[in-house]
């Protein structure tokens, strides 16, 4: 088993690794910025290391990484996800110098990183694909031709991208021209490469995907599907575990899909195979992510297997503990991602000083955070403060457990997600389980809640301005 682990990210996921070290009796170093000084991963590590006074240059360093870790005596490295979790070249130098990469082989994560080498591979091992072109596309004249054969809408990307960038849909040949040096200009500058491809757009898709395990003795299963079509601009907002929308031949067919993809590939470690189901419920596979997934906590919820755990488990080279077969699920599980944002101003981030925080509890409800009353919430990363997840038997209970957590919540200080988050459980295309990736920009008016104080808080107010009428 391995000794002590250099985590080489922050924030809420960081401490998830933290706690997973300290369940399995393994030392944990933290890395910080200036920035980060004063973050909760650092100070529940057992070690903790600054990596300078750049608020993003030290968690994007993988020689400064690898050197830390090697010096302080690590025998492996966590990436999480974000920052480094994806970079071929750092899981080799990880490799080269000793140390284990808490992930898939480097080579794999190249290859499933570009997303036409991740196409070629899915079809030759009989995943079904979206139509679109062979490879990168060479310059927009090709682009054009290519678009017309297959028919608009088209869906033009990045293809090293991720995260919901260096994506454009392209609705004519118009929109083509106009989007085709753009998405070039944002895949340089976020990924360092040019390369683009293009298939076909999946209009108003489910987005499902299904999480995977697998190890070094020729071992994978998979630990069912999350669904994860409430988003906003690509960007994935309330998650479930498992998909509403799915029926149990549906659920069977894509997760023997997903084990099917990452054997295919090799795949070892914690994975997830995504997948778009149209609206004649044919699934084709979208990508493939190489670490672990912000929404990993509702497979846990659902299955009882620490994903976490698991990864550096099988890092260590153990096999995993459990069969397809012994992979039971129960239940509902709904993850919300509260992010410092303001919906009622075009979600404009709101980062700033949080006066007054308390997590929400009670049964099925987990919180996964680093954030604490008088934390000062940087602008320099992610928006995401929090993760909130509830579960229960039932969805419409699921529903009813959501909406009571997040009411339960208390962070005050700076704008958050949450009031909106309740407007969307609120709305009877959610509670019926049949929603798309349209969900978002079909119902603007969701944005449209009123704040009303709670008495708590009116109370502090009045006390306020009584002090200040009296003079006490």
């Amino acid at each position: 088993m391995l000794r002590k682990i250099l985590i080489a990210n922050r924030g809420e996921i960081a401490v998830r690794i933290i706690r997973a070290c300290a369940e399995m009796g393994i030392r944990s170093v933290a890395i910080y910025s200036e920035a980060d000084r004063f973050a909760l991963h650092v100070k529940k590590a057992d070690e903790s290391y600054c990596i300078g006074s750049e608020p993003l240059a030290g968690y994007l360093n993988p020689h400064a990484l690898v050197n830390l870790a090697a010096s302080t005596g690590c025998d492996a490295i966590h990436p999480g996800y974000g920052f480094l979790s994806e970079n071929a070249l750092f899981a080799k130098i990880c490799k080269d110098r000793g140390l284990i990469f808490i992930g898939p082989e480097s080579d794999v994560i190249h290859r499933m990183g570009d997303k036409t080498e991740a196409r070629k591979a899915m079809i030759k091992a009989g995943i079904p694909v979206t139509p679109g072109s062979e490879g990168n596309v060479v310059n927009v004249e090709e682009a054009l031709s290519i678009a017309e054969q297959i028919g608009y809408p088209i869906m033009l990307k990045a293809t090293s991208g991720g995260g919901g960038r260096g994506i454009r849909r392209c609705d004519s040949q118009q929109e083509l021209l106009q989007n085709y040096d753009r998405v070039i200009s944002e895949a340089t500058k976020a990924f360092g490469s040019a390369d683009v491809f293009l298939e076909k757009c999946v209009v108003n898709p489910r987005h499902i995907e299904v999480q995977v395990l697998g190890d070094h003795h020729g071992n994978t299963i998979h630990l069912y599907e999350r669904d994860c079509s409430i988003q906003r601009r690509n960007q994935k907002l309330i998650e479930i575990a498992p998909s509403p929308q799915l029926d149990e031949a549906q659920r069977q067919y894509i997760g023997g899909l997903a084990v099917l993809a990452a054997k295919a590939v090799g795949y070892t470690n914690a994975g997830t195979v995504e997948f778009l189901l149209d609206d004649k419920d044919r699934f084709y596979f979208m990508e493939m992510n190489t670490r672990v997934q912000v929404e990993h906590t509702i497979t846990e919820t659902i299955t009882g297997v620490d994903i976490v755990e698991e990864q550096i488990r099988v890092a260590a080279g153990l096999p995993l503990r459990f069969k397809q077969e012994e992979i039971k699920r129960r239940g509902y599980a709904i993850q919300f991602r509260v992010n410092a944002e303001d919906p009622k101003n075009s979600f404009l981030p709101s980062f700033g000083h949080i006066s007054r925080y308390y997590a929400p509890g009670g049964p099925g409800v987990r919180t996964d955070t680093a954030i604490y009353t008088g934390y000062e919430v940087p602008p320099f990363y992610d928006s995401m403060l929090a993760k909130v997840i509830v579960n229960a038997h039932t969805w419409e209970d699921a529903i009813k457990r959501g909406e009571r957590a997040l009411k339960d919540m208390g962070l005050f200080g700076i704008k958050t997600t949450i009031p909106y988050y309740l407007k969307i459980l609120s709305h009877p295309e959610f509670r019926s389980g049949r929603f798309n990736t349209s969900f978002v920009e079909s119902h603007p008016e969701l944005v449209n809640y009123s704040l009303k104080p709670r008495p708590e808080v009116l109370a502090s107010v009045i006390a306020a301005a009584m002090a200040a009428h009296t003079g006490l």
